[in-house]
């Protein structure tokens, strides 16, 4: 552009320097025909470039560095050339129903989609994510949400009512056979502790002392006391020992009928636990008790830091990355581009946002030019404006020159003739 303009000047001046010369050169034959028409044109052609240089010049700065009025007009007006651009953006050319109307033209979300389509998979993409997933997994406070989930995991246990869960154990202690279970362990619990030695001598001794302390008169005094003298702990014991036994293996025969009437026995008290309103106040109290004494802050907060630094490592797997969170995303794209509804309120909701933008900024576009304008300085601002239509501007001296010239010829011409 510089070049453009130094050359067009140069043409400009050559072209001035031509008319000068061609004046004084035609002096020696003014008295000819020829020589007036020619010193008429050279003379007309070097007053319309001097008089198009004076204008041109007069733009910019003062001729010759003479302050002559109404010269050097780009300097004095500045600030009304400023504020006469700015006007011009606001008010004509960057209007807001011009942008507006732009704006209504651009399919945004097509766009939008063509460059996650096109970004999604690359490496700069790819880490980008890494890095804002690890980020934003770090930036979870898990010391703040620990005391929250244990407050919602209290608030949702009391919320559990026990009657609705009381009947279906019983149910489930009876079809899983839990009772039969219990009592098989209750009885092999009673058969090895019978089994013992020291049982049947701790049995034996308590059968002794039971009898000698029993209270009798006259003839059951007698029996007793003879009875005392023909066994001992060790009889006893044998005699109490083979008797739990035999009542223990009994009772584990699932054919004995003891065993089975027993266990209706079982059945009914379980069936009647179901409509015991004692039992499900206690189990109720006893459920408000345990969850207030219960504080699982610190497993909770164990567990969340736990998890926090899992996710971190798994989000470093590359795998995971191309094979869970990519897919998704881009599954969920596809979904959202397959659905015109939501596309339609995708873009409305694009440009709403653009529009509001733009009568909240719109008045920082000439804000904008005129910060940049103002940090320019005169020379700076003289410089930019002639660099970018200095060729034009010159074109108009040599314009000036030759049409002057032409216009000289055609006047000394019409002169003569008359």
């Amino acid at each position: 552009m510089l070049k453009q303009k130094n050359k067009s000047q140069h043409l400009a001046t050559i072209s001035l320097a031509v008319m000068a010369i061609g004046f004084l050169a035609t002096l020696p034959i003014r008295d000819s025909l020829w020589g007036i028409i020619l010193q008429g044109g050279f003379e007309a052609g070097l007053v319309g470039g001097l008089a198009d240089w004076f204008a041109v010049t007069a733009l910019f700065r003062h001729p010759l560095g003479i302050p002559i009025p109404h010269t050097a007009l780009l300097p004095k007006n500045r600030k009304r050339i400023i504020a006469g651009i700015i006007s011009m953006l606001e008010n004509d050319w960057l209007t807001k129903e011009s942008i507006r109307k732009k704006i209504d033209t651009i399919n945004f979300s097509k766009k939008l989609f063509e460059i996650v389509d096109k970004e999604l998979y690359s490496k700069a993409v790819q880490k980008n994510f890494i890095l804002l997933i690890q980020h934003l997994i770090k930036t979870v406070d898990t010391k703040r949400i620990a005391p929250i989930i244990e407050e919602e995991l209290k608030s949702q246990l009391n919320k559990l009512n026990t009657n609705n869960y009381l009947p279906v154990m019983v149910d489930q202690v009876m079809d899983r056979k839990y009772d039969e279970k219990t009592l098989d362990y209750i009885l092999k619990e009673i058969n090895e502790w019978a089994e013992k030695d020291s049982t049947k001598f701790k049995l034996g001794g308590l059968a002794v002392d039971a009898v000698e302390n029993i209270k009798a008169d006259g003839f059951m005094q007698f029996a007793l006391k003879s009875f005392s003298n023909l066994v001992n702990e060790e009889k006893l014991g044998n005699i109490i020992q083979s008797l739990i036994l035999k009542g223990v293996a009994s009772y584990r025969d699932p054919f004995n009928q003891n065993r089975q009437t027993l266990m209706i026995h079982i059945h009914k008290k379980l069936q009647a636990i179901k409509n015991d309103e004692k039992i499900y106040e206690e189990l109720s109290q006893l459920k408000t008790h345990l969850i207030t004494k219960w504080e699982p802050e610190e497993q909770i907060l164990s567990f969340l830091e736990q998890l926090q630094q899992k996710a971190y490592d798994l989000v470093e797997n590359p795998s995971f990355l191309e094979d869970f969170i990519l897919p998704m995303i881009n599954d969920g794209l596809e979904n959202l581009k397959a659905d015109s509804e939501k596309v339609k309120s995708l873009e409305t909701w694009i440009k709403h946002h653009i529009s509001s933008f733009i009568d909240k900024n719109h008045s920082r576009i000439g804000k904008l030019v005129e910060e940049n304008l103002e940090k320019l300085d005169d020379k700076t601002l003289i410089h930019m404006v002639e660099t970018n239509v200095g060729k034009d501007l010159q074109w108009i001296r040599v314009n000036g020159a030759v049409c002057g010239f032409l216009i000289g010829l055609i006047l000394v011409g019409i002169k003569a003739i008359i």
